[in-house]
Formats: C-alpha cells, sequence, structure tokens
C-alpha cells in the first residue's frame, strides 16, 4: 500500500528520479522557465524552492548544499544565489506552473514551470 507516500515514481528507479530532478532543476535556473509535463511540473516545484529557500541563507555551506542537489554543477549553484538575491524578501512561492493544452500525439498534460 502506498500510505503517506507522496513522492511520483514516473516509471524510474530512484537514480534515474533524482537525475530526472537534477536535470529539470539546473535546466529550470539556467532558462528561468521549462515546458513539461504537469507530473514533473509538480515534482519540480518544492524540490526547487527548497534550494531557493536554502540559497537565501550567505556562505560557504549553502553552495555547496546547492551545488550537490544540482550534480555537483557550480553554474547552477550560481545561479540559485542569483535567483535567492531576487527573493530575499519573499517567504515562499517563488515558481509558478501554468497549465497548458495536452499534446496531439499522446495527450499528456503540459505545463510550464517558470519563477515568479
Amino acid at each position: 500500500m502506498r500510505h503517506q507516500k507522496k513522492n511520483r515514481k514516473f516509471g524510474r528507479e530512484k537514480t534515474q528520479r533524482t537525475a530526472l530532478l537534477r536535470s529539470l532543476a539546473l535546466s529550470l535556473v539556467r532558462e528561468g522557465k521549462i515546458v513539461t509535463t504537469e507530473a514533473k511540473a509538480k515534482e519540480l516545484r518544492p524540490y526547487v524552492e527548497k534550494l531557493i529557500t536554502k540559497g537565501k541563507e550567505e556562505g560557504i555551506r549553502t553552495r555547496r548544499l546547492t551545488a550537490s542537489r544540482l550534480g555537483g554543477s557550480s553554474v547552477g549553484a550560481k545561479g540559485i544565489q542569483e535567483i535567492a538575491a531576487r527573493y530575499l524578501t519573499r517567504k515562499g512561492g517563488y515558481t509558478r506552473i501554468t497549465k497548458l493544452s495536452p499534446l496531439k500525439s499522446d495527450g499528456r498534460k503540459m505545463a510550464l514551470i517558470e519563477f515568479v
């Protein structure tokens, strides 16, 4: 039974899921907005928002933490620091998910996730 299990599996093993989230988070930090499936966007939102909240704190520890969560990418860690600087007075809700029309080919629900 799946009681209290709120994460989506996406038909992948744990290492593949973490790689997927890292890849999506890094793309979001680099581009500012990405189009993906609705389920992936909903799973990505808390992952990125927690990184930004941590990135608001200054220090080497938070830079290393954000870099490790983004696959050791120093480019991503610097991006998180820059994004976090924009939201110093904001207490949460750094991202917005906008639903798009489903794909014609297979009917997947698509969504746009972007920074507010």
